[in-house]
């Protein structure tokens, strides 16, 4: 008797449930692994970015080995030249709080007079907060760059593990080609390799138009907040631009710090005012200019399933899953496109494009 004999088919809500419990399984190895899987992860679209220069190092005579070694090596010393200007910019933002608790008192008192005369109720506020635990709590949150770091990547072993992942994905990078290729007997090879170099120009095309629209941001953020004479202007910039990789809540979350450091600090609401309205305009070029001209469609990704992929990884894995849960989305989408029974999951994931490049290949 063959698998397809309705005898041997499943009811459909068997066929929902097991869908259920691979879903549930899947999930709950995800947070399990969270320490592993993260590092991996992070790794894998790392080597990505970095292949191409591997590739090319190579086609000048190195060896794999050297070439890897080359290509890691310059990465690490970038990450190191970055978190070096974090620590920095932290540690100079957590020297100027020095009249944030006098002036959050202040307005605390004013909030308090005006409740009391308009609806005769006392709050308390007025009486204001302890400055010193004030200053000491902003900066003991803004000087734990390292600890956020470790929390991010998931541990102090995932910050060990990301080169050397790295290192053996750039290593492996052609074995694990052949790997996919045998997932995929009843594909060509040459069609499936060929998918796969489209997913890694897919990848890198979406890593690097990021980067490049955060850079953008990154100045743009900053003469805004220079030209107000806020201070710290490129801690905020570069922290702004930073959160602008998370779709949607990014942009937002990063105007909210600066907007609140220039009510605290200055003397007029001209000035939080100002930032508001400057990221505002700024976000309206990124999202309407910046980031179609840039990253164009290259995950291919409708809002829907990015919005509810955002919510899923930030509750699997925080930040670090907001980060990584567009990317992988994309790489999942094109391995759905690769077998005609989870060509629909790849329609599910992406636009109404996908649907009418499937009827031009049948064409």
């Amino acid at each position: 008797m063959s698998m397809n004999d309705p005898k041997l088919q499943l009811p459909a809500f068997v066929n929902a449930l097991l869908v259920l419990l691979l879903i549930s399984l899947i999930v709950f190895i995800l947070i399990i692994g969270k320490s592993l899987l993260i590092p991996l992860f992070l790794a894998g679209f790392l080597s990505i970015l970095l292949t191409p220069i591997g590739d090319w190092l190579e086609k000048r005579g190195l060896n794999r080995i050297l070439s890897t070694l080359i290509s890691l090596i310059s990465a690490l010393l970038i990450l190191i030249g970055f978190l070096t200007f974090a620590v920095l910019q932290v540690a100079s933002f957590s020297k100027d709080l020095g009249n944030v608790g006098d002036k959050l008192n202040n307005y605390l008192s004013d909030i308090n007079n005006w409740i009391v005369s308009t609806f005769q109720v006392e709050t308390g506020i007025g009486q204001g907060i302890d400055q010193g635990y004030l200053i000491e709590l902003l900066q003991s949150n803004s000087s734990s760059l390292a600890e956020f770091i470790l929390n991010t990547v998931g541990s102090l072993s995932g910050i060990i593990l990301l080169p050397v992942f790295i290192f053996f994905f750039l290593i492996y990078r052609d074995h694990l080609t052949e790997f996919i290729v045998h997932l995929f007997k009843e594909k060509k090879q040459e069609h499936i390799k060929s998918e796969i170099k489209e997913l890694r120009k897919v990848v890198q095309k979406y890593i690097i138009g990021i980067l490049k629209v955060m850079a953008i941001l990154a100045i743009l953020n900053a003469g805004v907040l220079f030209g107000l004479g806020i201070k710290h202007a490129i801690f905020f910039a570069v922290f702004s631009a930073i959160l602008s990789i998370i779709p949607y809540l990014g942009p937002f979350l990063g105007a909210v710090l600066p907007t609140i450091f220039a009510f605290l600090t200055t003397d007029s609401l001209f000035y939080p005012i100002g930032v508001v309205v400057g990221f505002q305009v700024i976000q309206l070029i990124e999202s309407n200019f910046l980031t179609p001209k840039i990253v164009g469609s290259n995950v291919n990704l409708n809002a829907f399933v990015t919005f509810l992929g955002l919510l899923i990884g930030a509750s699997i894995w925080g930040v670090i899953g907001m980060v990584l849960i567009i990317p992988t989305l994309a790489v999942l989408r094109k391995i759905f496109e690769l077998s005609e029974s989870t060509k629909p999951f790849a329609l599910l994931f992406g636009e109404e494009k996908l649907k009418e490049k499937h009827e031009s290949e049948s064409n």
